[in-house]
């Protein structure tokens, strides 16, 4: 998508973009949100990076977030704003306890990612761990591989552990959409059984990050926006309990 959104950028910032009317349409405008997502990328990176640091040196309950560019709350205002931010305040509010999170996800992780490297850097004995990845994977992982890394995964993380599954996205991205749509559905199917085999409970995105898709979807087309991860909380909520 980078990719393209590059091509995109300069062919839009182009002499005779102007002239065309590409500079002005939807491709320009899709092409300069996929941009501002690659610099908010660093930056809100930077955020979680700081925010790590300091947090095992204050009390109170801890919850670890593994996962991907959604869990960094790529999409929203600020860092804060995505599912992870949403979810820390109503934890916080409905325990009354001072809840802490530590977020080792990482923009463009891949399930092999979090298998290799988020998972290796688990404190001990964390009182909630989340994970929600695998949207990467249908871009850049074959079939076979991406099923077999799931069940690797579920295996993997600790006891307790509430896993994310992915959005379908119904009537969204025209034709790309439509024929994407049953191989989500069938990476949700294979995440839900294996799930259930270890005992480990699902926050269903999938049910709660639906149409009207208007609002829910930032700059780039693809992220949530603040209001989509507004239905990502929610769903994570549920499951939690």
């Amino acid at each position: 998508m980078e990719i393209v959104a590059t091509m995109g950028t300069y062919l839009v910032r182009s002499p005779g973009a102007e002239f065309s009317g590409l500079r002005a349409g939807r491709f320009g405008r899709w092409a300069d949100g996929v941009n501002a997502m690659r610099s908010d990328c660093a930056t809100f990176a930077g955020y979680w990076r700081a925010h790590n640091n300091d947090v095992l040196s204050v009390p109170g309950p801890l919850w670890v977030v593994l996962g991907d560019s959604t869990a960094q709350g790529l999409g929203a205002p600020t860092p804060d704003d995505g599912y992870v931010g949403q979810v820390l305040g109503a934890l916080r509010e409905r325990s009354r306890r001072p809840w802490r999170v530590l977020n080792l996800s990482v923009s463009g992780s891949v399930i092999r990612d979090v298998l290799h490297r988020q998972l290796a850097a688990l404190p001990v004995e964390p009182d909630l761990v989340t994970c929600g990845i695998g949207v990467n994977d249908i871009l850049y992982t074959p079939p076979g591989r991406l099923f077999s890394d799931l069940r690797a995964l579920v295996s993997a993380v600790p006891d307790g552990t509430v896993l994310l599954d992915l959005p379908v996205p119904a009537r969204m991205w025209g034709v790309v959409g439509r024929v994407g749509v049953p191989y989500v559905i069938r990476i949700n199917r294979v995440l839900h059984e294996a799930a259930a085999e270890r005992g480990l409970r699902v926050a269903r995105v999938s049910d709660h990050f639906t149409p009207p898709w208007v609002g829910k979807f930032a700059s780039d087309c693809f992220h949530p926006s603040q209001n989509g991860y507004r239905d990502w909380t929610r769903a994570l909520l549920t499951a939690i309990g």
